[in-house]
Formats: C-alpha cells, sequence, structure tokens
C-alpha cells in the first residue's frame, strides 16, 4: 500500500475509514479532535480516527502532548 492508495476515488482505498493507530486496520468508531497551539490557530481541529481497540491510547498519547482537544463518535457522513 503507497500513500496513493489512499486517496478519494483510488480503488485501492479503504471503503470504509479506518482507525489511525499505525497497522491497525479496523474500522474508525470514535474521531479524535486535536490541534498544536504551536503551529495551527485555536480553532483549527486535526482529526484522528481511532477504533475501539485503540481509542484510550490514541487519546492518553494526544493528551500528554497537551494536543488532544475532543473525543466525538464517529459518525460516516454520505459523500456526493
Amino acid at each position: 500500500m503507497s500513500i496513493f492508495s489512499l486517496l478519494p476515488g483510488d480503488p485501492a482505498a479503504p471503503e470504509t475509514p479506518i482507525c489511525s493507530r499505525k497497522g491497525c486496520r479496523e474500522a474508525a468508531q470514535w474521531r479524535l479532535l486535536w490541534n498544536n497551539p504551536k503551529i495551527h490557530t485555536p480553532e483549527r481541529r486535526k482529526v484522528w480516527l481511532a477504533c475501539g481497540e485503540h481509542r484510550d491510547w490514541l487519546e492518553d498519547y494526544l493528551r500528554t502532548r497537551m494536543l488532544w482537544r475532543e473525543t466525538l463518535p464517529f459518525e460516516e457522513t454520505a459523500t456526493p
């Protein structure tokens, strides 16, 4: 898999969004919203996706670095 296979419209891209934890291919269940105040404006939110198993690990990683802002359930939106 290459980074280009994750681009929208690529037939090799996963059909369902997957967890952001390295090596995990489970379906996303959570959105972890974060930003780095050293480089992002306060209102900007970056998103990591997490499966149920890796939610706590990813959230702890972001909290430890003071980057975490909010965790919300993942709801896949319909694409046009």
